[in-house]
């Protein structure tokens, strides 16, 4: 009874000092019935202090809003202009990067339901009949390009994927990487169709129908947004600030001739040159664990440096100067997709909000990754028994008070459905 009164009591107070954000924020109306209001406090308070900050599958919640997309520094590449606004609908996007023990689960699920198959230590559908589209390498696959399976993470042995450990460390939360553009959509769809939700990609012809409200890669417009953790006044390098170390990032320090103090990007304040200290250890890839290093404004890990990650936008070098301003989703067709982030062996440059990196979709390589978008209107964080609605109204994995704040902004909002 008390943490009700106490609950209650912190709901009201918070209440009449909030506004309405029910456009720009997820909806607290839990129960579904069309007002926020007691009942969805009771399913709240029945998961209060409930769930798990590091569960890496956990989606955060995006506000909408607008911004100038591009590099504001004028130290970028060509292809980061000119800048433009964009204006974004709200949507969740991954925490963390997809981990290798994500992608494995994926894997045996796939390989059970006759999904998928390995040729050559390469995974492809088993409707791919002339082997043309790699989703993956595992550990078996030939070393060097283009399946560089000396890199991968991911074994294959009867039947049965597992995560690797190196030098002694699991590998199961890191981020995934040797996988492909098409990999990552089909992951996407795996993970629509085990949550219940209707997936996005069709993979045959591989476009992406973003009204099916799946799991899915996001925008580039979505992932430099999110990059940028709600730092819009002043625009930053990087969505901390103008410089960067390796206390902020796992990337490649890169130094004029290897000289001492002499970095090749002024931004780059790293006391010490080239891999980072702390996730070298002699053996490719030097990755590190998700959600090592802090994160930025919209709470999301590693949107510099780690691994790179694929977008599900296609590239044109133009297309800045013909983009829609809402809710842009890329050229309609191309030849490379758009990879975002940087990665532990990429220099500065790379790392920056603005950055914009391409490859062809069946490349793998050992600092390519992804990470997942979703709808807003979907619902991000299912709950522990599959059936009551999820209180994690803000998507940090835990329900607590900014959980309660999140309904206080919207109490008593909305109009109760009547059934006839």
């Amino acid at each position: 009874m008390w943490r009700r009164n106490l609950l209650i009591s912190v709901l009201i107070v918070l209440a009449q000092t909030s506004g309405s954000s029910l456009a720009n924020g997820p909806t607290a109306d839990i129960t579904g019935d069309g007002i926020v209001d007691s009942e969805d406090l009771s399913v709240l308070m029945s998961q209060w202090l409930s769930g798990d900050r590091n569960n890496y599958l956990v989606m955060v919640s995006i506000p909408a809003g607008e911004f100038e997309m591009g590099d504001h520094h004028g130290d970028g590449f060509a292809g980061e202009l000119p800048l433009h606004l964009v204006t974004l609908d709200p949507f969740f996007l991954g925490k963390y990067e997809v981990t290798n023990k994500q992608f494995c689960d994926y894997l045996n699920s796939a390989e059970d339901s006759g999904e998928i198959k390995v040729v050559g230590g390469v995974v492809y559908a088993t409707a791919d009949p002339n082997n043309t589209i790699p989703y993956c390498s595992t550990s078996s696959a030939p070393a060097g390009s283009p399946d560089y399976g000396e890199f991968s993470q991911i074994d294959y042995a009867g039947g049965v994927f597992s995560v690797r450990t190196k030098s002694g460390r699991d590998m199961s939360n890191d981020p995934m990487m040797v996988v492909s553009w098409y990999g990552a959509a089909a992951y996407c769809n795996w993970r629509s169709s085990d949550e219940g939700k209707e997936p996005c990609y069709s993979l045959s012809t591989w476009s992406c129908d973003i009204g099916k409200k799946g799991y899915r890669l996001p925008t580039e417009a979505e992932w430099e947004y999110a990059a940028r953790g709600g730092s819009h006044n002043p625009y930053y390098r990087f969505d901390w600030g103008d410089t960067i170390s390796h206390t902020q990032a796992n990337y490649y320090s890169h130094w004029t001739g290897g000289t001492p103090g002499n970095p090749f990007y002024p931004y780059d304040v790293n006391p010490t040159r080239e891999y980072h200290a702390n996730w070298n250890d002699g053996i490719f890839p030097y990755t590190a664990t998700v959600g090592s290093f802090s994160a930025n404004g919209y709470d999301l890990y590693d949107m510099a440096g780690n691994v790179a990650e694929w977008c599900n936008d296609w590239y044109d070098s133009n297309y800045y100067n013909v983009s829609p301003s809402d809710n842009p989703q890329g050229p309609d067709s191309g030849t490379f997709r758009i990879l975002r982030g940087g990665s532990w062996s990429s220099y500065a440059a790379y790392c920056r909000v603005a950055s914009r990196s391409v490859n062809f979709p069946n490349n793998r390589y050992s600092h390519t990754g992804f990470r997942v978008a979703l709808h807003f209107e979907a619902t991000a964080i299912p709950s522990g028994d599959g059936a009551t609605p999820s209180a994690d109204l803000t998507g940090d994995g835990f329900v607590d008070l900014a959980d309660i704040a999140v309904m206080a902004d919207q109490w008593l909002t909305g109009k109760r459905e009547v059934v006839q």
